[in-house]
């Protein structure tokens, strides 16, 4: 698992980028904490630069949008889906586990 930060220093609609490969954002929408890639399907857009509204983002970019549950677009351009990565918080601080390189929500 990789520590990404203390859970007080990632309020409730803000996002935080870990500088893996590939890059993971992570994101607190509504006090639920999700986890996906950090890059934009469509094109090499942070995500984690995007606008967070429920449990979607939006691409800064070119306004893909994409379900932070499932990392399913779920508009144009974007039209293939971001990996998700299982959030974990212990002790007080948020972990990720990433999925598996292959693994693509379906």
């Amino acid at each position: 698992m990789i520590p990404v930060c203390r859970l007080e220093d990632l309020p409730v609609g803000e996002s935080v980028r870990i500088d893996t490969t590939p890059p993971i954002a992570v994101f607190n929408a509504d006090g639920e904490l999700y986890a996906i890639d950090d890059t934009c399907s469509h094109q090499d857009a942070s995500l984690s630069e995007g606008w967070l509204e429920g449990c979607l983002v939006e691409c800064p970019l070119h306004a893909a949008a994409f379900d932070l549950r499932t990392g399913q677009p779920t508009c144009l351009p974007a039209r293939h889906p971001v990996r998700t990565h299982q959030v974990v918080v212990e002790g007080g601080v948020i972990h990720v586990r990433p999925a598996a390189q292959e693994d693509t929500a379906a």
